[in-house]
């Protein structure tokens, strides 16, 4: 079927906030007894993180454990291996931690990799209406401090780490959702999310009373049309006379598409109205919105990159929400920092699939479950694109 094209040419459009960068910053100590430092401060207040790392490290060294000494081997036993980074520097992507999904998602991976290799961190948040020079700043201020890895959530930090990654050769740097920085030092973490939006087509046409569907797109880039060609080729494959609405919210990420919750919430209700009874979106923080309001209309919506059943922030709406088309950034972040911290980082392009386990659809909801139907579609369908007899689309 062809796309309605007055739906794919009409988009929300909004301005670019100019308001001066503004970078929040949290500080994650780790000590043997396992209590957390977690202090929240402002770029300018570095000096103070730097005093508080001085004053771990003697108190570390007077009961006779550093933190590298604290690094843990599989086996849960403790090393002294060769590790010599303060911890993980994270810098998150637009929408920061909160969005219930892909910065989440990083965060999860972030705080466990501190507490199983008793090493600290800092994570930092992007600031409103930021330029790629503040990028760069931030992923600067991370190496010079001495973490490591240093991760950038997100493709806009590719020329940051591109031009960073040069000046410090001996620390290992991590880029979510982008292969374009080929360099010796750098892990460009990547994912097959066509594949898991798939399964979200899947669903959502079995799911679907109306046989009418939505997706919901933050930003239109490249990136995103991955999730839309995965979504309507897994529609299709089920019935393809199914309508399927589009939505792309933004041209452009700076002006809102994937940190807009009210853009998200208008899309959705524009797309139910129409008739759809399912919206699946891949729009950041703005997909709270598009999960809100299919909520309110009681009508299904499935989530995206974690898995939003169990965001506490939408545990309101959580009855309605199918499943979600889920990648495990938090894994990526993890394994990352597992091999630097074992002395043997990780590097180039590491891709995430369903043969891998690090995309898929995921089933939290006993109402999902309990479609035997959906499940066993869904199923066939996973074994399908493993099997090599299914290949995802990249494209629309």
């Amino acid at each position: 079927m062809r796309r309605r094209r007055q739906l794919r040419t009409t988009r929300t459009r909004t301005r670019a906030r100019t308001a001066p960068a503004r970078t929040r910053t949290r500080t994650h100590a780790h000590t043997p007894a396992h209590a957390h430092a977690h202090t929240r401060t402002r770029s300018a207040r570095w000096s103070q993180l730097a005093l508080a790392v001085t004053a771990f490290a003697l108190l570390a060294t007077a009961c006779g454990e550093t933190s590298s000494d604290a690094a843990k081997d599989d086996d849960g036993g403790k090393k002294s291996g060769a590790y010599q980074g303060k911890g993980i520097g994270l810098a998150y992507d637009i929408g920061g931690q909160g969005d219930q999904s892909f910065n989440d998602a990083a965060f999860s991976g972030y705080e466990r990799a501190r507490e199983d290799f008793g090493i600290g961190g800092v994570d930092m948040e992007p600031g409103d209406g930021e330029s790629a020079a503040d990028k760069t700043q931030r992923i600067e201020q991370l190496a010079r401090q001495g973490y490591d890895p240093v991760i950038g959530v997100g493709f806009v930090y590719a020329p940051a780490i591109q031009e960073v990654a040069k000046k410090y050769p001996k620390t290992t740097f991590g880029i979510v959702d982008d292969n374009t920085v080929q360099a010796a030092n750098v892990a460009d973490l990547v994912f097959h999310e066509e594949q898991g939006s798939y399964l979200a087509g899947v669903a959502a046409a079995k799911a679907s009373r109306a046989r009418h569907v939505g997706f919901i797109g933050g930003v239109d880039i490249p990136i995103i049309h991955k999730f839309e060609a995965g979504f309507v080729q897994g529609v299709k494959s089920v019935d393809p006379k199914i309508r399927i609405e589009r939505r792309y919210l933004t041209e452009k990420p700076e002006e809102g598409g994937f940190s807009s919750p009210d853009k998200g919430q208008d899309a959705a209700s524009g797309q139910l109205e129409a008739g759809a009874d399912v919206v699946y979106h891949a729009a950041g923080l703005s997909g709270q919105g598009v999960i809100q309001e299919a909520g309110a209309q009681k009508k299904w919506a499935i989530g995206v990159d974690s898995d939003q059943y169990r965001q506490k922030a939408l545990a309101k709406y959580k009855r309605y929400i199918l499943g979600s088309a889920f990648k495990d950034v938090g894994g990526a972040v993890y394994d990352l920092t597992k091999s630097v911290v074992r002395g043997k980082p990780m590097t180039g392009t590491q891709r995430y699939d369903l043969r891998s386990g690090r995309v898929g659809f995921a089933d939290s909801n006993p109402a999902y479950r309990a479609r035997k139907d959906i499940v066993a579609a869904v199923e066939k369908a996973e074994k399908d694109i493993i099997n090599g007899r299914v290949q995802v689309r990249t494209r629309p």
